[in-house]
């Protein structure tokens, strides 16, 4: 854990620092090699006390010249499982005003600029994360001419809990609060409010998609970029296990005045140890998106499939072997035998041809590794391609699929999960992409990866070809990248439906 990220860039003279006024009122950030950076700007009020477990609600203004040269604190959570820490960085800081954006632009950008902006969301299983982890500086898009911003909303049980008398999702809430705060502030920054693109990644494309599937989504963004994120929600009853596990420990009502008696740190506690019961094979109570409510009223899938989300272009896609940071680290990969996997077919009622589809594209593949393939499909490739393929020859709807599959040589973790973010940022050299990827990672994928997501941000087009009846899928390799046409049919064709 560290809090090193939190820190501005460098110390800004305060003759030099940039100064932009917004609703609530001005802010003073930092200047470093020609960027402008306001970090930690709330776009809602802090969830706590009356505010715990409702609604985001506008911040207060602020008099005095507010000081945006540091993140805002992050969600109450835990690092993630010593198996995996050491791939997945963690930054806490502390304090309750954690509803945040921040903002990288342009130091030289023309005072009427009215430049593309690129809204991210972090992952982090709805559990963990946080806008602060070096990887997510913006400043690489913003040398593009791109206003980027990064926002923070609320985690585990505190935005996500499903509690009898309170709204579901309210982390989704939270996002579509900040991405009306963007349509309204953004023109202080030099940015387009016309022209916004929506990134998420892991849990934060599993939130976008459930606003893109939204009948009112071009309100809050134009593009969308979906990495490596499921497109569905889960039965409020399936999604509120882990709810109910926390307040059957607590001896608590699973209500808002159950919950709110709780320390946030003390939920957060209960829901470790109860995810920790889980495995990977196995499954257990999970921090999900519940289906019902204002902010997920239907299965997001389900809604696309019908025509939701029509109009918007999506950049989407997934690793070629997410299943691989789940599964190798635990050690799960390697206990998995041919009996597990026909036991897994059998309850996800997987036919046994997609197996063995699997097993003769890759014949020296162990029972782990074939059933984390078809966990991979089950999960993302079979729901992308569904969705990718209900937006064939649909007007103004076009798709563009990309697979990620260069193999970081770190202790087997291969095209695994979160792989791919070091290169879309372009930032192969901090601290936690090396941690996953290795010091070495080509930097022709990393330009050839950025430059695509610049592409798609500034023109609507990442430059490859669109998603047809032929099934175009760029995949990017150490060659930088290059089209395969419907790879993995046999293997996609005739899976169930989640």
């Amino acid at each position: 854990m560290t809090d090193a990220a939190t820190e501005a860039p460098s110390a800004t003279p305060a003759s030099a620092a940039p100064v932009v006024t917004v609703s609530g009122g001005t802010l003073r950030g930092t200047r470093e090699g020609g960027i402008d950076r306001f970090l930690g700007i709330p776009y809602a009020a802090p969830p706590v006390g009356d505010l715990r477990f409702a609604p985001p609600v506008p911040p207060p203004a602020w008099d005095d010249e507010r000081d945006a040269s540091s993140f805002g604190p992050t969600a109450p959570q835990r690092p993630y499982a010593p198996a995996i820490a050491t791939y997945l960085a963690t930054v806490e800081v502390p304090g309750d005003d954690i509803l945040t954006v921040n903002v990288w632009t342009p130091a030289d950008r023309p005072p009427a600029a009215a430049l593309p902006v690129l809204v991210f969301v972090h992952g982090g299983a709805l559990t963990r994360g946080t806008a602060a982890l070096p990887t997510y500086d913006g400043e690489r898009f913003a040398r593009h001419g791109i206003v980027f911003v990064s926002i923070q909303y609320r985690l585990g049980q505190e935005g996500f809990a499903v509690l009898d008398d309170v709204p579901q999702n309210l982390g989704v809430l939270d996002q579509e609060a900040a991405l009306r705060w963007v349509r309204r502030e953004i023109a202080a920054f030099g940015g387009d409010a016309g022209r916004v693109t929506v990134m998420g990644h892991s849990a934060g494309a599993n939130t976008l998609t459930a606003l893109l599937a939204q009948p009112y989504a071009k309100e809050l963004f134009d593009r969308a970029i979906l990495q490596s994120g499921p497109l569905v929600a889960q039965p409020p009853k399936r999604a509120g296990r882990m709810t109910r596990e926390i307040a059957k420990r607590l001896d608590v009502a699973a209500t808002r005045a159950g919950f709110a008696a709780v320390h946030a740190d003390d939920l957060v506690a209960q829901q470790t140890a109860v995810a920790a019961g889980g495995s990977p094979l196995g499954g257990g109570p999970t921090v999900a998106l519940a289906i019902g409510g204002e902010a997920v009223p239907r299965n997001p899938l389900d809604a696309l499939l019908a025509g939701a989300g029509r109009g918007i272009p999506v950049l989407i896609g997934c690793t070629s072997e997410e299943y691989r940071l789940w599964l190798v680290p635990s050690g799960a990969v390697d206990k998995a035998t041919w009996l597990t996997v026909t036991v897994a077919r059998l309850a996800a009622r997987v036919p046994a041809r997609i197996v063995r589809a699997h097993r003769a594209r890759r014949p020296d593949a162990s029972p782990g590794e074939v059933l984390g393939e078809v966990m991979t499909d089950m999960l993302l490739r079979g729901p992308i391609t569904r969705f990718a393929d209900s937006r064939v020859s649909v007007g103004d709807s076009a798709t563009w699929v990309y697979e990620f599959r260069w193999r970081s040589p770190v202790d087997r973790l291969g095209a695994a999960h979160v792989m791919e973010l070091g290169f879309v940022f372009d930032r192969l050299g901090q601290a936690d992409a090396i941690g996953i990827g290795g010091p070495d990672g080509p930097q022709v994928l990393a330009d050839a990866m950025h430059r695509a997501w610049v592409s798609f941000v500034v023109g609507g087009d990442p430059g490859w070809e669109a998603w047809s009846s032929r099934r175009p899928v760029q995949a990017f390799d150490a060659d930088g990248g290059h089209i395969d046409y419907a790879p993995r049919q046999e293997e996609l064709d005739g899976l169930p439906e989640r």
